[in-house]
């Protein structure tokens, strides 16, 4: 059998600190001031649901976008090619930029639609839920999914050609699905109870902010590795939920 690679040993650990952070953010206390549901179930059984969801569901989807990334030439998790400061530290300085980006378009969108500036939960719990969402969404649309359909639309049916302009029309797609699935947050930390009354303001907000996201951070992946694609994500949600939800929750 051969030896985990430095990158599956690393890919391993990504998914053992989902999994620990998902049964943190289900077991911490619940700040009362957002609205959201009581759970049905007891919380410790929900953490050891979330646990298996993140050993095999995203263990699974992620490893086999890391295999396939790899037969497409993207850049591996721990790329000797990729420096440190590709890896790190520009996906940092990015995020925080991105995050400021999302401050200033939440007070300019907040007069049009009404509803105030967007929620944030509180510290510890933003930290936690921000690093679980950067390690988990990161592994999910960009590993799992981008990897995926670029193998099967430009490997497998065109017979290898066209990567770079299938990659980034997966690219948009994996943006669209990203911010899509951050509508039921929407709706549920702003207590509203259907698709039609996010006002269109915010709506076109969610959208646009996290396609921006999302397309930073599919090209660093490619380039970099899915490290700093969640670097991105990561300082993008400190910046936005933990830095600036701070200043008003």
């Amino acid at each position: 059998m051969d030896k985990l690679s430095l990158s599956d040993k690393i890919f391993c650990g990504l998914i053992l600190a989902l999994a620990v952070l998902g049964m943190i953010n289900i077991l911490m206390p619940q700040d009362s001031s957002l609205v959201t549901p009581e759970p049905r179930w007891p919380k410790p059984l929900l953490a050891l649901i979330n646990i298996g969801l993140a050993l095999f569901l995203y263990g699974s989807l992620g490893f086999i976008g890391l295999k396939l990334s790899r037969k497409l030439g993207f850049a591996d998790i721990w790329d000797p090619n990729v420096s440190n400061k590709q890896r790190f530290l520009i996906p940092a300085l990015i995020g925080a930029g991105l995050g400021a980006f999302f401050i200033v378009a939440d007070i300019a969108m907040s007069p049009f639609h009404g509803l105030g500036l967007f929620p944030h939960p509180p510290f510890p719990m933003s930290l936690a839920a921000s690093a679980a969402a950067a390690i988990g969404e990161e592994i999910l649309f960009r590993l799992a999914f981008i990897p995926f359909w670029v193998w099967l639309i430009s490997y497998v049916l065109l017979k290898n050609k066209w990567q770079n302009r299938v990659f980034w029309i997966v690219s948009v797609f994996s943006a669209l699905a990203f911010a899509a699935v951050h509508i039921p947050t929407v709706m549920l930390l702003l207590g509203l109870s259907a698709v039609s009354e996010i006002p269109l303001v915010l709506m076109m907000g969610i959208f646009v902010l996290n396609g921006v996201l999302s397309l930073f951070a599919a090209h660093h992946f490619k380039k970099f590795g899915i490290l700093a694609a969640i670097g991105i994500h990561f300082w993008t949600d400190i910046v936005w939920h933990v830095i600036w939800g701070a200043t008003h929750t």
